[in-house]
């Protein structure tokens, strides 16, 4: 080849570089200048997924359609704004918030929910559970909603709470006695009775009664009074009583154990006791001698009379008495006094019923117009100022009759 048909070559060559080159810059132009078209038509969004904040650029047509490019399948109970059919503009905010499944128990019934609320209360609001002043709600109202969740509702209701005697009405929800009086900061000691007993659980309108119960010691001194011992006495008449030693009461220590119940005593145990005073006897002789008048012998009865009664004594209290007269046979007559003479077989013995409270029994005593005799006997009838004179005769009885007359004690 000579040189001519070379260099002919060679040019030509070189133009089919230039041309090569020439179209490769102008694809590669294009694609750039699509590239930068394809990136510049995109939208600019804001997006708050799940409290997680991002921006995208896209060419999604709607919101749903962003949701899928991020493969996220929103339920119907999530949070979505805008709406997911809505189209897509450049610098949009779009806020999504997944709803999570909780529970609510109300009173022991139970029911799950998908909700979105971002707290126990807005949830509650949300379901239009209204919640009282008492009832006890858990977890608490201000605590955050999360998954799985299981918020409980324990409805107040009423009750009386008696502490110590005083009595109020209180708000309680279902629990044990033990964890109700805890929740009203009650405190126990460990001799209290509780009504009913910690382990039950209280319902509406319950009597929750705190018996506050407290033991105590009383000391007191009491009186240990004197006994009275009576002695017979052969020396001394019968009826006639005399103090031979005076009584004196003793005193006596005693310790009682007391229980209260709110403040009130309702038992006393005796615990011990302690003679500090001894007491002493009073010793009373009493007498049984027997006086017995007779008329002395060979004399009537009429004729010892007369001769008694003129020989008044001396000395002694006297005052008038009504006087009437009876025999040892008379209608519901013994035959026997009070002082056991038997009239029957000491016919002669001068003897007159009297009021012992007016005139002793055993008492010597002068009558006028009877003489010497004893206080020996009693009687229905008589009474205050009154006596009946014996005679063994009713002719005597008879002739007595009823007077007024003078009587003289004389010892």
């Amino acid at each position: 080849m000579n040189f001519k048909a070379m260099k002919s070559l060679f040019s030509k060559s070189l133009s089919r570089r230039k041309w090569i080159v020439t179209i490769g810059t102008i694809v590669t132009s294009a694609a750039v200048f699509g590239i930068l078209f394809y990136e510049g038509s995109k939208n600019t969004v804001a997006l708050t997924l799940d409290g997680e904040q991002k921006e995208i650029r896209t060419h999604a047509n709607t919101i749903q359609d962003i949701l899928e490019e991020l493969e996220i399948s929103p339920r119907s109970e999530d949070y979505l704004y805008p709406s997911g059919n809505t189209k897509v503009s450049n610098n949009m905010n779009i806020v999504w918030e997944p709803a999570k499944q909780v529970g609510i128990a109300v009173g022991g019934q139970e029911k799950k929910i998908w909700t979105t609320a971002e707290t126990v209360k807005e949830l509650l609001s949300e379901n239009e559970i209204q919640v009282g002043e008492h009832d006890k709600v858990q977890p608490g109202l201000s605590e955050k909603v999360t998954g799985k969740m299981k918020v409980k509702i324990d409805p107040a209701f009423s009750l009386k709470l008696v502490n110590g005697g005083k009595e109020q009405k209180v708000w309680s929800t279902s629990t044990t006695v033990a964890d109700f009086l805890k929740q009203q900061g009650i405190t126990l000691k460990d001799s209290d009775r509780v009504e009913p007993s910690l382990d039950k659980v209280v319902k509406a309108n319950d009597v929750v009664n705190v018996v506050r119960v407290e033991k105590v010691t009383d000391v007191v001194e009491e009186t240990k009074n004197f006994t009275v011992i009576s002695k017979k006495d052969s020396d001394l008449s019968k009826g006639k009583e005399k103090v031979v030693q005076e009584g004196k009461n003793g005193k006596v220590e005693k310790k009682y154990e007391i229980v209260k119940e709110n403040g009130k005593e309702v038992s006393r145990k005796l615990v011990s006791e302690r003679v500090v005073e001894e007491s002493q006897d009073k010793i009373v002789n009493v007498g049984t001698k027997v006086l017995v008048a007779q008329v002395s012998r060979g004399r009537s009865s009429s004729s010892s009379s007369s001769a008694e009664a003129s020989a008044a004594p001396s000395g002694g209290r006297e005052f008038y008495v009504s006087s009437t007269a009876y025999t040892a046979s008379c209608n519901g007559c013994s035959g026997h006094t009070a002082t056991g003479i038997n009239l029957k077989s000491n016919p002669n013995v001068k003897v007159i019923a009297v009021d012992p409270s007016v005139i002793p029994l055993g008492s010597k005593v002068y009558v006028e117009g009877y003489g010497y005799a004893v206080a020996a006997d009693t009687g229905g009838a008589i009474k205050g100022n009154k006596i009946d004179v014996f005679f063994a005769s009713k002719s005597d009885a008879y002739r007595w009759g009823r007077k007024t007359i003078k009587v003289k004690i004389l010892n």
